[in-house]
């Protein structure tokens, strides 16, 4: 572990990309470890004590949740990516909370299995979707022109929707877009483009075909 700086990483964790986009957008060099957390090392252990990615290392020293590495980084590396103001940062971070409140649905959506479940979540990930929607103005980020830290928390939630879209046929945007819009201006930043790899929908759809869940069985009985 050479550099300063080294991400303890999973291939799909979300919270994982909030750390890499942020990292990328402050131009900060990293080296990146991703684990098999069915298989956690050692040593991973030792230094999460949540046993959950991501982790940044600074030195010798171990950084656990996302939020936590997000905001230390932001205060002690430029550019700035919460608004100056501290009503604005307020209001950003509860909206931060909001995302991973849809983190957690999407994981029951995609977890879900039976179409009764399947389709509860369905509707509770629509209302969401539609609330981001009244809150969203001109765009093309969260707050207007101005790229913020709330962006990367969302950037890792709204692309579930593209891969749900792409790989399942299920458009969550339809009647959100704005929400559709700010997505497509995200997925264009380089640090959100490279926080996953070029392979992550073949690697998300590989994850849920291991697993006994609703979603991929439509998703078999559409293919066949």
């Amino acid at each position: 572990m050479t550099s300063k700086f080294v991400l303890v990483s999973h291939v799909l964790c979300p919270y994982v990309q909030r750390v890499a986009i942020v990292l990328a957008e402050k131009g900060i060099v990293y080296q990146r470890i991703d684990i098999d957390l069915k298989n956690k090392p050692a040593w991973f252990l030792a230094i999460s004590p949540l046993a959950k990615t991501p982790v940044l290392l600074v030195g010798e020293q171990a950084i656990f949740e996302s939020s936590v590495i997000c905001e230390y980084l932001d205060e002690t590396r430029l550019p700035k990516l919460h608004p100056e103001h501290a009503l604005l940062r307020a209001r950003q971070r509860a909206w931060m909370e909001f995302g991973s409140s849809i983190l957690s649905t999407i994981a029951g959506f995609y977890n879900a299995v039976d179409g009764q479940a399947l389709s509860a979540k369905s509707q509770e990930l629509h209302e969401k979707l539609k609330q981001l929607e009244l809150l969203l103005q001109d765009g093309p980020y969260f707050s207007g022109l101005q790229f913020n830290l709330v962006d990367a928390v969302f950037a890792p939630v709204l692309r579930y929707f593209e891969v749900f879209e792409t790989v399942f046929g299920i458009d969550f945007f339809a009647d959100t877009p704005k929400v559709r819009t700010w997505w497509r201006h995200l997925a264009q930043r380089p640090s959100v483009k490279h926080a996953v790899g070029a392979n992550y929908a073949e690697l998300l759809l590989d994850f849920l075909k291991a697993r006994p869940v609703m979603l991929v069985e439509n998703y078999r009985q559409r293919l066949a």
